[in-house]
């Protein structure tokens, strides 16, 4: 019966740690490109107090064990990078990825960040950057005076010019990819940076090699599915009230044995 309680307690502890990963896929429903995580969770330990196979006393070989698990709990937790819906804004600036791909931004540190959120901007340099000021890269400069951008499926971004009548190119966006998407860290502010486990990136120009094309004036949204989210949001809010009820029946009966009279 102690074994049930602290067994039960790994339960509840698992099902709050996936209620938080849950809070934190639905609080980013909105957020262009971000993609939702997942819980992968293990059984632990089991105590082995009969081997299967072992002889029993008439010499009988046991085809099976008996084995009491000690819980469960919270391995990992993945990233999954399907593609989220695609969403026409009207905006030029605005760029989403079909397919594999990120874009690279110039993070403060010197390092390079990845990202799937193309919600780029102008600064007053005339610089692609993202929300943050972050510049992509490799750079891109769009001219003052232009009046019209034009980024095809290939990357190429080129501007229409006051007083010229036909488009320049001004520069080539490119996009990464990794052996592992899983493997990237997060650090917020919808950035990731490579790690042992992603391997390194892989650039190149977007619809060719396996990487993804761009689509202009469109976003890629979250892929979090709201429904989804709320059925498991029930099923660990069961799970944790169920684990509560075990901790609560072992105590019952630990109480029977303290008030047993001779």
């Amino acid at each position: 019966m102690f074994r049930a309680l602290t067994t039960a307690a790994t339960g509840m502890n698992v099902q709050e740690k996936k209620i938080n990963i849950i809070a934190n896929n639905l609080a980013n429903v909105n957020t262009d490109g971000f993609k939702k995580s997942r819980g992968d969770f293990q059984d632990l330990i089991y105590t082995d107090e009969k081997a299967a196979g072992t002889v029993n006393a008439n010499e009988a070989r046991l085809p099976t064990g008996l084995s009491i698990g000690h819980g469960s709990v919270l391995a990992s937790t993945s990233r999954l990078h399907t593609g989220g819906e695609i969403k026409n804004t009207g905006n030029p600036l605005d760029i989403a990825i079909e397919g594999r791909g990120f874009f690279q931004v110039q993070l403060p540190t010197g390092e390079t960040g990845y990202t799937r959120a193309g919600n780029l901007k102008k600064n007053a340099e005339g610089n692609l950057v993202t929300a943050d000021g972050y510049q992509i890269q490799p750079n891109i400069a769009i001219p003052q005076d232009a009046v019209n951008v034009t980024i095809g499926s290939d990357g190429t971004v080129s501007v229409l010019q006051a007083g010229q009548t036909s488009p320049q190119e001004v520069g080539k966006i490119e996009l990464a990819m990794f052996s592992s998407d899983q493997g990237l860290r997060t650090i917020g502010r919808n950035l990731y940076v490579p790690t042992e486990a992603s391997g390194q990136p892989i650039t190149g120009q977007p619809g060719q090699n396996g990487m993804g094309s761009l689509l202009q004036a469109h976003l890629e949204k979250a892929n979090v599915s709201v429904v989804e989210e709320m059925i498991e949001m029930i099923v660990s809010q069961r799970a944790y009230e169920v684990n509560s009820k075990t901790i609560q029946a072992a105590d019952e009966m630990l109480g029977r044995v303290a008030n047993l009279k001779r």
